[in-house]
């Protein structure tokens, strides 16, 4: 099948954290939109009038498209198989070009506030951001 049954145990165990790792990063940002994003009565959480940059979000801009990042790279480790490390990548990359296009996005909705957030809030990297989280607060 598509699981590589001789891979390495560690790497596929790494891939699972990785996994739970993102699952994290898929949820959170749904509770806090919609308690924090100024979400209109019966909307969606993607509906904000609001610029969330605290909790998960002062760590990185795109917490969900991370967990996307995070769930390719998981499946990668678990499966451990060239057809799914190739497919990954190509999915990585095009989540990447997403995200982008994404921050010019939020850009034409909160302009400056945005930019400002961007400067200080990184995109998907979420060490970096968990480390100048940790240096402000």
């Amino acid at each position: 099948g598509m699981d590589n049954e001789s891979g390495d145990q560690m790497i596929r165990i790494t891939g699972y954290c990785v996994w739970l790792l993102s699952a994290i990063f898929g949820w959170l940002p749904i509770m806090i939109l919609k308690k924090k994003g100024g979400v209109g009565q019966g909307k969606s959480y993607v509906h904000t009038s609001v610029l969330v940059d605290s909790g998960l979000y002062a760590i990185v801009r795109h917490p969900q498209y991370t967990a996307g990042l995070l769930l390719s790279l998981a499946l990668i480790l678990i499966s451990q198989t060239w057809i799914v490390a190739v497919t990954g990548l190509v999915c990585m990359g095009l989540m990447y070009w997403d995200i982008v296009n994404a921050d010019q996005h939020e850009i034409r909705k909160f302009g400056d506030e945005y930019k400002r957030y961007m400067k200080k809030v990184p995109r998907t990297n979420f060490l970096l951001g968990l480390i100048r989280f940790l240096k402000n607060n």
